[in-house]
């Protein structure tokens, strides 16, 4: 679910922290520009790990700051296709399920992705899967908002989201298309169309996967089934040895 990304950046320490070590100041440069990023095919970035490389620092004309070349690696989240993983249910509309972890919420199972037959219920705003009974009938199992749910990652989904002006603002002649002051990660300024930069599509669809509740009663139900069984063997064995005395 998290991983180790290999990044390289130029990093800009501001003349105001030259007080502190280089290495300090590198860190946490790093920090403020990556943590709660997303970063393009590698994901949402979380931590900083350590720094590998650190170049040498050079000041530019005009530029009081110091720009140092830095190697370093991230811990960033991005499950594995195929891993399963325990959320909470945020909310459901008629695109799905909608799951956040906390510190992430862009996680979706379509409906196809479902328990089957699945439906959903506009009143409750709520998918309601139409478990079927040994007699033939169906109980419903509603999922509902704030219930601890286990899936499997199938897919994700990575969109660029550069930074551009306001909709109505004429660009200078001299701006340079594709570049944003500071070296940030892509999150400042207005993005076009409000696009989620990373999201991922999950699915429940198989034995196991849902509500814990449903597993959780299901288990209880037979062990309590196991132990009514194994109560009527040892009652048959003792009525057996009754007999043979």
């Amino acid at each position: 679910m998290f991983v180790l990304a290999e990044l390289k950046d130029n990093v800009r320490i501001a003349p105001e922290l030259f007080g502190l070590k280089l290495p300090e100041a590198i860190k946490d440069e790093i920090n403020r520009k990556l943590a709660n990023k997303v970063l393009l095919n590698v994901g949402l970035c979380i931590a900083l790990k350590d720094i590998v490389k650190l170049g040498d620092s050079i000041i530019l004309p005009g530029d009081g700051a110091s720009h140092t070349e830095v190697n370093f690696r991230y811990i960033v989240f991005r499950p594995i296709i195929g891993d399963v993983i325990t959320g909470k249910i945020r909310s459901c509309s008629r695109e799905g399920v909608h799951i956040t972890l906390g510190f992430f919420d862009d996680i979706l199972i379509p409906p196809s992705a479902l328990q089957h037959p699945s439906r959903y219920e506009e009143a409750e705003q709520a998918w309601v899967w139409e478990y079927p009974l040994e007699d033939g009938n169906t109980h419903d199992l509603y999922m509902d908002i704030g219930e601890s749910i286990k899936f499997r990652v199938s897919g994700e989904v990575f969109e660029e989201s550069s930074p551009i002006g306001p909709p109505d603002q004429e660009v200078p002649s001299s701006a340079v298309p594709g570049t944003s002051g500071g070296g940030g990660a892509g999150t400042s300024g207005v993005t076009e169309g409000n696009k989620t930069p990373y999201r991922i599509v999950a699915a429940i669809n198989e034995s196991g996967l849902g509500l814990l509740s449903w597993w959780v009663q299901q288990n209880q139900e037979e062990e309590d089934e196991e132990g009514e069984e194994e109560e009527q063997e040892d009652e048959a064995e003792q009525d057996s040895g009754g007999e043979n005395e």
